[in-house]
């Protein structure tokens, strides 16, 4: 009896070493980041607060200025609660256009207060007219085109990220 009581406890001793747990003191281990297959900026998540709905998406990250340049250039498709998400930091007045974008876009102007100031709905593809910000910008948020008005999302709307 004590010989089962023994591989008992040394077989509980291994599984709690191998255990992904053990390693960290007892904590998980960090998420992997996810990541665009296309891009391959970082994706986070993103809210935006309209009335009493909460509308979520998973946004890629541009932040650099290489990343805000190309933006959203030469895609052909995204899904309905993805987007792209550039922040600026100061806020500053901003202005968008569709330069090589294949796909129309929503782009929402997101002021310093994270409320949207402005959208520019249904972007044209390939229009090079500058879709300008009502204001400095914290941050500006394209979506596929159509995608605000469909939500009702618009000016406002609290934006977190």
């Amino acid at each position: 009896m004590r010989l089962i009581n023994c591989l008992g406890a040394v077989l509980i001793l291994i599984a709690t070493a191998c255990s992904p747990h053990a390693a960290t003191g007892g904590t998980a281990a960090p998420a992997a980041v996810a990541v665009h297959p296309i891009s391959g900026l970082t994706i986070i998540p993103l809210r935006v607060t309209s009335a009493d709905k909460v509308h979520t998406f998973r946004v890629e990250l541009a932040r650099s200025d290489a990343e805000q340049e190309t933006g959203l250039m030469f895609r052909t498709a995204m899904g309905a609660d993805e987007g792209m998400i550039f922040p600026m930091s100061p806020p500053r007045r901003a202005a968008f256009w569709m330069r090589n974008t294949v796909i129309p876009l929503d782009i929402i102007f997101i002021g310093a207060d994270h409320r949207i100031l402005n959208v520019a709905a249904n972007a044209v593809p390939y229009d090079e007219s500058p879709l300008p910000s009502a204001g400095a910008v914290s941050g500006v948020l394209e979506l596929n085109g159509g995608r605000a008005a469909q939500l009702g999302i618009g000016a406002g709307d609290r934006v977190e990220w």
